[in-house]
């Protein structure tokens, strides 16, 4: 009996059928934090640089 119960988790665990969307979403997880950590680092620079764009082009920044 105990030795079914192993068998049936053991074939659940060998399936690989979810395997590819389980690393798509990994990975898309992984690229969402690197981008998340890269915009709040280099954003208040982005700005700055914008905002210099719009002040040589004559325009005001809102």
């Amino acid at each position: 009996m105990m030795m079914t119960i192993v068998n049936y988790f053991l074939s659940k665990v060998r399936e690989e059928k979810g395997q590819g969307m389980v690393e798509y979403a990994l990975i898309i997880g992984l690229v969402s934090i690197v981008a998340m950590g890269i915009l709040f680092t280099l954003g208040g620079t982005i700005g700055d640089v914008f905002s210099d764009i719009v002040a040589r082009l004559g325009g005001t920044v809102e």
